[in-house]
């Protein structure tokens, strides 16, 4: 059992929590995940190690509620308990001296990219942060990125809060500026798809983390995999980062499309399945 220490509401459907896990704290690196279950019965989800302390022996975790596990977990209070969290699993970004780097988020893949761009820094790399989402009150842990990144760029999709624009127009310009080591994108498939396009032209080493449904983690269900450079990979044990230039985002998005539809139709026999004593 994993005791929930603390807990906030960042954004609309947007929950943070910071839970007790001495040993995922300790070998937790940048670019790691867990897979959580609330109670013995529940699903398995993925979520992204937003950071850790290793002295307080704690994870922190973001997450959208936007399903009936995720639904679930924003229902549980500071004290409360989750049964089981798996990990840190997955390869850890490559972290090393490149010098200019370009991070690019989108929604909640802010969290997934914070403790990368600590790491970056710590390793001697200039930061500048993009971070992008529908409207002002979407964003999450600006002042935070602000403190680390060297230079920091919010855009809203309606203009309510820093440019109006997407987030790879500020990128294209950032490229046009000054040489680009690499960039790493993190957030919907085809936010992740169009840095990808936009950076391959100018030879950049462009780093992307997928988000396929994935089930327990290890590799064995297979639920997750991925075309990369025309190979099937796993994103739990091969990922869950790939190089953009070599991913297949069509593939991606219509597995993420199917599994959508197929949760629909699950989910509207449930509505009408007849319950006992009612007609």
């Amino acid at each position: 059992m994993f005791k929930i220490l603390y807990k906030q509401t960042l954004a609309p459907k947007i929950d943070m929590m910071v839970i007790s896990a001495p040993y995922i704290a300790r070998h937790a690196k940048a670019g790691n995940f867990v897979v959580i279950r609330l109670n013995k019965k529940g699903e398995r989800i993925p979520l992204t190690i937003a950071d850790a302390d290793v002295g307080n022996g704690t994870i922190t975790l973001l997450f959208q509620k936007v399903g009936k596990t995720t639904e679930a977990l924003g229902m549980l209070k500071r004290g409360g308990f989750i049964r089981d969290i798996a990990g840190p699993l997955g390869h850890p970004t490559p972290i090393t001296k490149y010098g200019d780097c370009v991070l690019v988020a989108g929604g909640v893949g802010g969290a997934t990219l914070y403790p990368i761009i600590k790491a970056l820094k710590e390793t001697g790399n200039n930061i500048t942060f993009i971070m992008g989402a529908r409207s002002k009150e979407y964003l999450i842990w600006e002042e935070k990125f602000k403190k680390i990144a060297d230079e920091c760029i919010v855009t809203t999709d309606d203009g309510s809060y820093g440019r109006k624009g997407l987030v790879t127009d500020v990128l294209k310009e950032v490229i046009q500026n000054k040489p680009i080591a690499i960039v790493v994108a993190v957030g919907p498939v085809r936010m992740m798809k169009a840095v990808s396009e936009l950076t391959k032209p100018y030879g950049i080493k462009t780093i992307v983390s997928l988000n396929p449904l994935m089930v327990e983690g290890t590799g064995m269900c297979g639920a997750c995999r991925v075309n990369i450079a025309g190979k099937t990979m796993f994103a739990c044990i091969d990922g869950p980062e790939f190089d953009g230039h070599e991913v297949d985002f069509q593939v991606l998005e219509n597995r993420l499309g199917f599994y959508k539809e197929e949760e629909e139709k699950a989910y509207k026999l449930f509505l009408n399945k007849p319950r006992k004593g009612k007609p």
